[in-house]
């Protein structure tokens, strides 16, 4: 690589060379990228996703590894002062430059700037970064602990992990596989220092009484010696500069941008997302800031259940749907800007408004949460600590205040990001380990310093932000159980799951916001095969229980179905039936919350996206694709729903209608009982309306006028346009006698390369699902059907499919995965 006289940068991205610290093991690495991926390409390693290859390649985490390039410098350069920008290596690091140890690093989610000006020299450059092993650097600061700090050993298999700060599933989770990824994850630039650099750029609103904004854009810079610094502030068009003495060290510049009559960015389904660009240049960078125009409040005041859990967007409260987000993927080099897209465009297709960035994963890249602000996706946003206790000692401590400080600087300007959460379960954690139950006093008041730490760091760096202390938690400096006490703050719900408990039992707890609640499924059949060869095709099979994280889960998801259904007849039955009765426990609970609006004002379930191929909470397949519950869940987040709700003492059917618009909407209801022949006979229609913002009852039902053997259907229209419909089964599914449904499909290849899909059926058949033999969405999906009432479905193909590759479909539904005869 050449660099000429007047270069500003040499970015260091591209072709490096890996190679194993002690042994023979060498390979090309693309960085940014993981190693894992690297010795993968090189034929060194199996894919650790097929099979059970995940043991095979675990001997990569506990090796050192050196990664190396070469750059040259003119002569002309050395008349200037440089410094290498690292925005993330994983994790326990020592850069060199031609063998002089410039960086040690040990923090993944630090960005890192050292002065390299002495290290270099004309010609030729050696850049050199050594990763030593995370478990055995885990170890050795476990064991300099003043006392032992415990983790989650089901979670993470891998010990000592929550030593370090790297994201947390990599040492494993109940949904992740262990092997400790390592590598580079932002790129390396050499870049001259000319009289300052920009550390950080900054942004603060103030909205006035008459609509008008203060906007103080703040830029931090950083000189070795005093200076003047001709900067640019710029505020979309309007553009101002400033020359600036800077001093040795860092200084700061704040500039005022006075804005009359801002539009607003709302989230999705709320109004517009007008989002606005703040950038800071000097004569060799500059630095961009996406941010829009919005008030946010978090409402937390007293009532009679307890305390209140709300956002307020610019004025107005908003119901937040949506779903927790997990790593894209469990391999750096796997996670592409199109795939991360559409994922969260599938959460936007599905009627949320909110994701939940998780805390034992990644602060995700920029790009992430422009994403966000765009599509109009709140984003709660964890700091990456979760279900372990952390040490609190000093050197600790002031590695976490570097790292928030960083953090928060650079993505709080973000519109998307509304709340700042500390961690995620570790108020929980303090309970479930012996050393913490013996010694609470002790791990809480190590809690607490780590969890002060991280507010009094989010506070200096952002002042306005919205601080919340942990997640689950009923209130500030409140250490109690938030797992099963629904009276104030948010609330994560696991009884169903952990506990076996059946759905019904989502009805019994009110939470103010549920951030976390969920049930699994089996990814789905084209995934499978992805991972598990025709031999592995059975859920109790080592492949299979391999590919099952969480202690016990193919066990609880056969028990439920045993509780509700007739047992699947096959494989793919199986796979279907666990999808099918996944989406029905969220669906139950989500509905229930959501008509008790707006003393429950948010449901966040776990979780949208998988790491890699697995069973698992999400809705959302590795790759992708959606679950039969993704399918579900646009109906039952979608912003005007119906929802039929038996009493707690099963003598009524109530039937819940939600608005989560800012208008008042006029709901036309039928309803009509359906025989298992899919004979129909109208039951009650009704007309009502249901104000901004609201949840009322529609229409009550006495359970004892459904007759046996008939379910409840119906069907609304909303003078807004939406449309919906739904079922009511007063027995569980496995006590009726379902018929053969003659399930028919008939398609056909349209021009623009999708595929119309006719599907019918003879009888009353439930939850139908259609799939196909290429990866592709579909209009709908997990719907029922009656007799004299096709649907026709358009099904769009991931990639276009050439003549001579048709598109093959099935269909399944809840009588044809159970009967034989099917």
């Amino acid at each position: 690589m050449n660099a000429g006289p007047d270069i500003a940068a040499i970015d260091l991205r591209g072709t490096w060379q890996l190679s194993m610290l002690e042994g023979s093991h060498a390979a090309s690495m693309l960085v940014p990228g993981d190693v894992h991926s690297a010795l993968l390409a090189a034929g060194i390693i199996p894919d650790p996703y097929v099979r059970r290859s995940e043991r095979d390649v675990q001997w990569v985490a506990l090796a050192d590894w050196a990664l190396q390039r070469t750059f040259l410098v003119t002569p002309e350069m050395l008349e200037a002062r440089w410094y290498l920008d690292i925005g993330s290596i994983d994790t326990i690091a020592s850069v060199y430059v031609n063998g002089v140890l410039v960086q040690d690093a040990d923090n993944c989610f630090r960005r890192y700037r050292p002065d390299v000006t002495e290290a270099l020299k004309a010609g030729e450059n050696v850049i050199r970064v050594v990763i030593h092993s995370a478990s055995a650097a885990g170890a050795a600061r476990q064991a300099e602990q003043p006392f032992f700090v415990p983790w989650h050993e089901e979670n993470s298999p891998i010990p000592n992990g929550n030593m370090l700060r790297k994201p947390q599933c990599h040492f494993g989770w109940d949904w992740n596989l262990a092997v400790a990824p390592l590598g580079i994850y932002e790129p390396i630039v050499l870049r001259r220092l000319e009289i300052a650099r920009i550390e950080h750029v900054t942004t603060r609103q103030f909205h006035h009484a008459d609509g008008s904004v203060d906007l103080y854009v703040t830029a931090t810079f950083f000189a070795k010696e005093p200076g003047i610094l001709p900067v640019h502030f710029s505020l979309d068009g309007e553009r101002v500069r400033l020359d600036i003495g800077v001093n040795a060290g860092e200084t700061v510049l704040t500039h005022l941008f006075h804005v009359d009559e801002p539009k607003l960015w709302w989230p999705v389904g709320s109004g517009e997302q007008v989002l606005s660009r703040v950038m800071v240049e000097t004569p060799t960078e500059t630095v961009t800031r996406t941010l829009g125009f919005r008030r946010v409040e978090l409402l937390t005041d007293k009532d009679e259940a307890g305390s209140r859990f709300a956002f307020r967007i610019n004025g107005r409260e908003i119901f937040c749907r949506g779903a927790n987000w997990i790593p894209a993927d469990a391999l750096f080099s796997r996670v592409t800007q199109e795939g991360v897209r559409d994922l969260l465009q599938s959460a936007v297709d599905a009627n949320m408004n909110m994701i939940r960035v998780w805390g034992g994963g990644f602060y995700e890249p920029d790009w992430f949460y422009d994403l966000c602000d765009e599509m109009g996706l709140m984003v709660w946003q964890d700091f990456m600590f979760a279900c372990n206790l952390y040490p609190s000692t000093p050197d600790f401590l002031d590695n976490v205040t570097a790292e928030v400080d960083y953090q928060v600087r650079r993505l709080s300007s973000h519109p998307a990001i509304v709340l700042w959460c500390g961690d995620n379960e570790l108020v929980g954690a303090l309970t479930w380990f012996d050393v913490s139950r013996k010694d609470r006093d002790r791990y809480l008041v190590s809690y607490d310093r780590l969890n002060r730490t991280i507010e009094l760091a989010l506070k200096k760096a952002a002042p306005g932000a919205i601080w919340w202390p942990s997640s689950p938690a009923s209130g500030y400096l409140d250490f109690g159980d938030a797992w099963h006490a629904d009276g104030s703050g948010d609330m994560h719900y696991w009884s169903v799951w952990h506990e076996n408990k059946p759905f019904e039992n989502y009805r019994t707890v009110r939470p103010r916001f549920c951030s976390e609640f969920g049930f699994q499924s089996y990814t789905s059949i084209p995934v499978i095969r992805q991972f598990a060869e025709e031999k592995d095709l059975n859920i109790a099979s080592p492949v299979m229980e391999w590919h099952q994280k969480n202690a016990g889960g193919n066990e609880r998801i056969a028990a439920t179905m045993f509780r509700y259904f007739r047992f699947p007849k096959d494989f793919p039955s199986f796979v279907y039936l666990s999808q099918i009765q996944q989406g029905l426990a969220i669906r139950t609970a989500v509905e229930y919350w959501r008509s008790l609006k707006p003393h429950c004002m948010g449901t966040l379930y776990w979780q949208l996206n998988d790491s890699w191929p697995v069973a698992s909470w999400s809705s959302l397949d590795h790759g992708g694709s959606w679950k039969a519950m993704h399918y579900m869940a646009r109906r039952f987040y979608q912003p005007v729903a119906v929802a039929a709700i038996p009493s707690q003492d099963g003598a009524r059917v109530d039937i819940s209608v939600v608005n989560d618009t800012a208008a008042p909407v006029e709901i036309a209801l039928e309803t009509f009982l359906a025989t298992l022949a899919g004979e129909k006979r109208s039951f009650h229609d009704a007309i009502g309306m249901c104000g901004p913002d609201r949840a009322e009852t529609l229409l009550s039902i006495d359970a004892s006028a459904l007759p046996e053997d008939t379910l409840l259907f119906w069907s609304f229209a909303v003078s807004n346009g939406m449309r919906g419909e739904g079922h009511y089964a007063p027995v569980a599914y496995k006590a009726l006698d379902l018929l053969p449904t003659g399930l028919k499909l008939v398609a056909r290849r349209r021009d623009d390369g999708a595929y119309d899909v006719i599907a019918s059926a003879d009888t009353l058949a439930l939850y139908v699902l259609v799939e196909a033999n290429v990866p592709g969405r579909w209009s709908d999906n997990a719907f029922d059907l009656l007799p004299s009432e096709p649907r026709t479905l358009v099904f769009t193909p991931s990639q276009p499919l050439g003549p001579d590759q048709p598109a093959i479909f099935h269909a399944i539904d809840l009588h044809s995965c159970q009967s034989p005869s099917g």
